[in-house]
């Protein structure tokens, strides 16, 4: 079993890869946009990120999932990186973080 602390390590580089995946309609990252719902990482090594998209129509539904699972795979010490998309809750500005809604000017 993965240590605590080597997962959170892990948690942490995951998060700093995807705020540097873009929503292509949205000029704010994907982890500050709130699409990332759950981070996980089990034993072997495999990270599994649910995630949502901030319409199901979105024109990114069939590439951003594959760019975040490239993205975390590309970190040292995860294996490999199994993205799940839902809408369920579907997504809505309330998940942004205060950084991302401060860029839009929603604060």
């Amino acid at each position: 079993m993965m240590d605590h602390e080597k997962t959170l390590l892990l948690g942490d580089q995951i998060i700093e890869r995807l705020k540097r995946v873009f929503d292509p309609e949205i000029p704010v990252n994907i982890y500050d946009l709130g699409l990332i719902y759950n981070i996980s990482i089990d034993d072997n090594s495999v990270a599994h990120i649910t995630m949502t998209l901030t319409a199901p129509n979105c024109p990114v539904a069939e590439s951003l999932p594959v760019e975040v699972k490239d993205t975390v795979k590309e970190i040292q010490g995860i294996s490999d990186c199994e993205v799940e998309l839902t809408f369920e809750p579907p997504w809505d500005k309330d998940m942004m973080s205060e950084e991302a809604m401060l860029d839009l000017g929603f604060l």
